[in-house]
């Protein structure tokens, strides 16, 4: 599943010779794909991932980092890092210490690293080498890890590193219309803890099976994918973030007829959206849901997705 990339900031020399490139993960091969922003010149990077889910960018060291899912049961997900090229791979999370990671965000102004444990019913972050692994937040209320009931786990998430928030989702049992879209501060507020925290605002309750996250921080909007049925369900969605959410407002819905819809990646220069889903179709569009169109076709199961400029 994708997550905000961060992308460094070309000299003028660099600007007129960036090339738009994507990374996206094949949960049903273990691979992870790289394409133009066209779909053209794909190849693939790395295979032997152990179902892969979540994938950032880091440009400026010139790194990927992707979630293995793995067994849920067995506790053996894990998180890796290797070069865009595919060289150098590193384990940076170790088996045994999230059980079922799914999106990835990268937050360079913190030097950290978050994601959504879904069978852990967690939300964790830790420091880009690996280092320092903290619970944010802990749905479980008390059950037994890997957790069954489907309302507890976390699956999306991103952050605002301005305000100091963190949004993820609980995406509820299949076409069940109890997904769920959460925000909360960063820091756990003094005295509590990740169980007990009570600062966890609830943004949007009653949808199909809300899954990505991106924040577009300068127009002040929540994207998100859903996969649930239609017509609510595989879908592109957004919400303004400063919206009053105890009136419980609409979501616009952006675009649909995605097939179980999972990744998504912005391109704020661009205008542009980039989605995958499990039928294994990267689709572009304009920010707005305008102008969809197929970039690739049947590319197995795909998962998460970014975007970044290479130069």
């Amino acid at each position: 599943m994708k997550s905000i990339t961060e992308i460094s900031k070309p000299n003028r020399r660099s600007a007129a010779a960036t090339t738009g490139r994507l990374f996206f993960l094949e949960a049903s091969g273990g691979r992870i794909h790289s394409a133009n922003a066209d779909g053209s010149d794909r190849k693939v990077i790395l295979d032997g991932c152990r179902v892969p889910d979540g994938i950032v960018v880091d440009l400026e060291p010139g790194h990927i980092y992707w979630t293995n899912m793995g067994v849920p049961t067995r506790n053996d997900g894990s998180i890796e890092r290797a070069d865009l090229d595919g060289q150098n791979r590193k384990t940076i999370v170790p088996e045994g210490s999230t059980f079922t990671p799914k999106q990835l965000h990268l937050d360079k102004k913190s030097g950290k690293v978050y994601w959504c444990d879904r069978e852990g019913m967690r939300v964790m972050r830790a420091n880009l080498d690996g280092s320092e692994i903290e619970t944010l937040v802990d749905t479980s209320k008390g059950d037994a890890r890997p957790g069954t009931d489907e309302t507890k786990v976390c699956v999306g998430i991103t952050v605002d590193p301005d305000r100091g928030q963190i949004y993820w989702t609980q995406k509820g049992p299949a076409n069940a219309g109890k997904g769920r879209i959460f925000r909360a501060k960063i820091d756990i507020p003094k005295g509590e803890t990740a169980v007990n925290r009570t600062d966890i605002e609830t943004l949007f309750d009653g949808l199909p099976e809300p899954i990505d996250l991106e924040l577009d921080l300068k127009n002040r909007f929540l994207y998100w994918t859903d996969r649930g049925d239609a017509p609510r369900g595989n879908t592109v969605n957004r919400a303004p973030l400063d919206a009053d959410f105890n009136k419980r407002p609409a979501p616009e819905i952006l675009l649909t007829h995605l097939e179980e819809g999972i990744g998504i990646a912005l391109d704020f220069k661009g205008n542009r959206m980039f989605l995958t889903d499990l039928a294994g179709s990267i689709y572009c569009a304009k920010l707005n849901g305008s102008e969809k169109k197929p970039v690739l076709v049947a590319q197995g199961n795909l998962t998460g997705i970014a975007y970044t400029e290479i130069s």
